[in-house]
């Protein structure tokens, strides 16, 4: 383990904030990136199959990705200049509007920035400047992109959840996690299978969809990283926290359109949980919160 001092865990904060600005694209841009995806799937099969109501050719839009096109207002189109784009303070200066028509920018851009930043600094101070430190800041930007992308859309993209499945099985088989790769093995066939079964019986029994697959995968990753014994914690505290929050914003009307609250942020937070405590402090945790600890 790396030396821990405060001066590393501040340049990695730092570094957070960087890439905490490079994640509001990815928020952004990632689900409009695979709906275009699924708009030319669906041109291309309207016209292979001669459809009537067949879309625009696949080559007729834009080219849209995370470099292209450059950052710029939604409203009047004014590209972000690099000094209208550091992180946080870009935002202070210009009192959260656009520089070019003064539209007001959501708050989430410097929040985003601001838990980006304070989680690698955590990640820092607990495991010091190294790889096992920068492994962690890794799944925490995946995580807390996938919690702001499942609260905007209710997806989970696959692109992000087995990218950070698959890098938790191989972290676990490179031994960089504490996790020996049986448990982790396990953890992710048993995360995936615990919701997909949850999911089906719902579904038998109301005729309604409770979940998507994105949360299988999610769940699957999250055993991945800990391990199949820090499941139960994990899914009981994302369970309890969904469920509370969900009966606030039923009570004071707060609900989407459909009555639904997305799974993913509260599977994430409770992975930024295990992450900060480990899973063995969350259980007792949780356990003491039910009034079963000794």
């Amino acid at each position: 383990m790396q030396e821990v001092t405060l001066a590393g865990a501040v340049m990695l904060g730092v570094l957070g904030l960087l890439v905490g600005s490079f994640l509001n694209v990815v928020i952004h841009r990632v689900p409009r990136m695979m709906e275009r995806q699924w708009g030319e799937e669906c041109a291309a099969y309207a016209a292979e199959h001669g459809l009537a109501a067949a879309a625009p050719p696949v080559d007729s839009a834009p080219r849209y990705n995370l470099c292209t096109p450059r950052s710029h207002c939604p409203a009047c189109q004014h590209v972000i200049r690099w000094y209208e784009n550091i992180p946080i303070l870009s935002y202070l200066a210009l009192r959260g509007r656009c520089a070019g028509c003064g539209t007001r920018i959501s708050l989430r851009y410097p929040l985003v920035e601001l838990a980006t930043g304070l989680l690698f600094f955590a990640c820092g101070w607990r495991w010091g400047i190294g790889a096992t430190a920068l492994l962690w800041c890794g799944y925490s930007a995946a995580l807390l992109a996938l919690a702001c992308i499942d609260w905007d859309t209710t997806l989970l993209p696959d692109d992000i959840t087995l990218t950070l499945l698959w890098a938790g099985l191989l972290a676990s088989a490179l031994r960089w996690l504490p996790v020996p790769l049986a448990d982790a093995v396990l953890g992710a066939v048993a995360g995936y299978l615990s919701l997909w079964c949850v999911y089906w019986g719902f579904k038998l029994a109301t005729g309604k969809d409770g979940m998507g697959y994105g949360d299988f995968k999610l769940f699957a990753a999250l055993g991945a990283w800990f391990g199949w014994q820090a499941l139960v914690p994990i899914i009981l505290i994302a369970a309890v926290v969904g469920a509370i929050v969900g009966i606030v914003l039923k009570l004071n009307g707060g609900l989407r359109e459909g009555k639904y609250v997305p799974f993913g942020p509260f599977l994430a937070g409770a992975g930024f949980a295990a992450m900060l405590l480990g899973p063995d402090r969350l259980m007792h945790g949780l356990l003491g919160l039910l009034g079963l600890a000794a």
